[in-house]
């Protein structure tokens, strides 16, 4: 145990939720502590916690807070993590500039609004097909199985130019990857990932195709921009990250509109409200929890010192539920003139798919209460399994009826 956790007991972080819509109980004493304090991980190492909006922009937009995943100093939440990332870099997402910015000025023309704009009928025809299919099915029907993971992965597919014959497969690596129950499962997760991967590139190469790697492998890869291993490790990236998040947000955002029928009965006599709607629940589930970084030097922020190797990671249910920032920060309100959120992140690293991701949303939960009106939950919610704090949040499962 460190010495600071041993003279002062600190609040563990992660924690599980234990509404699937709302931070863990257990944060209470953290939204005290606003802007930033200390929480303890799981191998009992000390780290700041960011929790308040303004300084998480601060914060991530600071160049001496880095985001390697080589350092030694690199925090991990779990162990599962940090055996995750050993050896194995998650592309973009473990990078600092410059090396990160010439990599991500690969992808950006892909992700524009104006080409998003464009994919946004495929979508609609997506989400069309599968909502006939769990018509034609009857009721009862899981919705992540059916509906939430099948969007993702189908648009995720059709954006990269990956075979959806496929997606069982990635699908599975995704998982075991993310959450593997042993460090062996994750190490051959990714292997498997990669060498499934690479398989596909050399594909591409002789047979090429019209997605996002087939763009990389025949411009800046054929060019020498990249090399084999980024542009592997990027594809993984895209595969995992293109399907995994919007999946959550989906099943995650479908519950939480059954479990708040006021608001779902202002989206049905108004869709217009529906892109506002899509940024209030991204700021009110914020899926994507817990952003890391290390301190390269030692920097003077709120009254505290973050000292060089310390560990900083960022509570994204907390920051995006500030009262500084949020009135009535806890509650679901599509009208608040507060929009601000940091869902997608900030900074360098902010997301580069949350365009894609919000038309995903924005169609996928449009068309299904408007195909099924009745739809309601088929199990009492202490039977509904959601995911634990230590991976993206969202929902397992999801039985409804209608």
């Amino acid at each position: 145990m460190t010495e600071e956790a041993a003279v002062q007991p600190l609040v563990p972080f992660p924690q599980d939720r234990t509404c699937p819509y709302h931070p863990p109980a257990g944060y209470d004493p953290l939204r005290a502590a606003r802007p930033l304090t200390r929480v303890r991980l799981y191998d009992d190492r000390a780290v700041w916690l960011v929790t308040g909006f303004s300084a998480a922009r601060d914060l991530l937009g600071d160049p001496r807070l880095s985001a390697n995943q080589d350092n030694e100093a690199f925090p991990s939440p779990t162990a599962g993590f940090k055996n995750r990332v050993r050896g194995r870099r998650l592309s973009l997402l473990g990078m600092d500039d410059p090396e990160h910015k010439a990599l991500r000025r690969t992808v950006i023309p892909t992700f524009t609004a104006k080409r998003i704009s464009a994919l946004r009928p495929r979508i609609q025809e997506i989400t069309d097909r599968l909502v006939e299919d769990i018509i034609a099915q009857g009721p009862p029907a899981e919705l992540v199985s059916a509906f939430a993971l099948p969007v993702s992965s189908q648009v995720m597919c059709l954006m990269l130019g990956v075979p959806y014959d496929d997606h069982e497969f990635f699908e599975e690596q995704s998982r075991r990857l993310l959450a593997g129950p042993t460090v062996e499962d994750t190490q051959r997760a990714g292997e498997q990932l990669d060498a499934y991967l690479g398989a596909l590139i050399e594909r591409k190469q002789r047979e090429p195709g019209d997605g996002l790697l087939d763009e990389l492998i025949h411009e800046p890869y054929a060019r020498g921009d990249i090399r084999r291993d980024e542009l592997t490790a990027l594809a993984a990236l895209l595969v995992v990250a293109g399907h995994e998040t919007t999946t959550n947000m989906i099943s995650l955002g479908a519950f939480t509109l059954i479990e708040h029928p006021e608001r779902l009965a202002e989206l049905r006599a108004d869709p217009d409200l529906m892109p506002a709607a899509v940024e209030e629940l991204l700021r009110f589930l914020s899926v994507a929890e817990g952003g890391m970084r290390v301190a390269t030097q030692d920097i003077e922020y709120a009254g505290r010192t973050i000292r060089a190797d310390d560990g900083v990671m960022m509570s994204t249910s907390l920051i995006n539920r500030d009262p500084a920032l949020h009135g009535t920060p806890d509650e679901l309100d599509w009208h608040r003139e507060d929009r601000h959120h940091l869902a997608f992140g900030f900074g360098i690293h902010q997301c580069l798919g949350q365009n894609l991701a919000r038309a995903e949303i924005e169609i996928a939960l449009r068309t299904l209460f408007d195909r099924l009106p009745g739809l309601k939950l088929a199990a009492p919610v202490s039977k509904i399994p959601f995911k634990p704090g230590t991976t993206l949040q969202g929902m397992i499962q999801l039985p409804v009826r209608w």
